[in-house]
């Protein structure tokens, strides 16, 4: 069984449309709740999520997500990221393929913008992902429970465990799956497609430095 886990923190506008785009599905889904106080918890349960209550944090609440699954894999998903068309085939024929439970697959990052900026910023993530073997958490995580337990699990950082994990896993170990996961653009749209990427490199490279990921959020908010 796959069990699919969001974290969530105040993400309404956001989390009805990637849970319907999983709804349907032989799928166990588990909402991590970090604390919201607008209407994601009754969104979620009336998509048929199951509820977790965690600390806010995503790398926290991810880890909470994944002691409470059931499923033999767990696929993590932003609350702000809707899977695309054929990405049900993808993670079956990963999960079925028996030398992938000591891998991890990530789908290709789409925005849902028409801007030319944002095609190209799709281009620098494939590339960041094919070179680099840095996924981040909008591209979704596919992983076998034996494998994610074996690896230690998400670590507890309010920010970079995404980046933390993907080093854990190693590039030599990620495989790309055949399908797309959509993110919002807004973020990048309110910020710019230049300054929002510059920034995240940014902070990424003060994590490379070695500086503390609480540290980093405060310039990344």
């Amino acid at each position: 069984m796959l069990s699919v886990i969001i974290p969530a923190l105040n993400a309404e506008e956001s989390i009805t449309a990637t849970l319907a785009a999983i709804n349907g599905t032989e799928t166990e889904i588990i909402v991590a709740d970090g604390g919201s106080d607008d209407g994601t918890v009754p969104t979620a349960e009336r998509a048929g999520a199951r509820l977790i209550k965690s600390a806010p944090g995503r790398g926290g609440q991810l880890a909470a997500g994944a002691a409470a699954a059931n499923g033999d894999w767990f696929l993590f998903l932003h609350a702000d990221t809707v899977l695309d068309a054929g990405w049900e085939e993808a993670v079956d024929n990963f999960m079925a393929a028996p030398e992938n439970r000591q891998l991890a697959g990530f789908f290709r990052f789409r925005l849902d913008d028409a801007a030319p900026a944002a095609r190209m910023l799709e281009r620098i993530v494939a590339w960041r992902t094919r070179v680099l073997g840095l996924p981040y958490g909008d591209q979704g995580l596919l992983i076998s429970r034996d494998f994610y337990f074996r690896l230690g699990g998400f670590s507890n950082l309010v920010l970079m465990e995404d980046v933390e994990i993907a080093r854990r896993i190693g590039k030599k170990r990620l495989r790309p799956l055949a399908a797309a996961a959509v993110t919002s653009a807004g973020r990048y749209r309110r910020e710019g497609y230049v300054r929002r990427p510059l920034k995240n490199l940014f902070c990424l490279g003060l994590y490379f430095a070695g500086l503390p990921p609480r540290l980093i959020e405060r310039i990344y908010r």
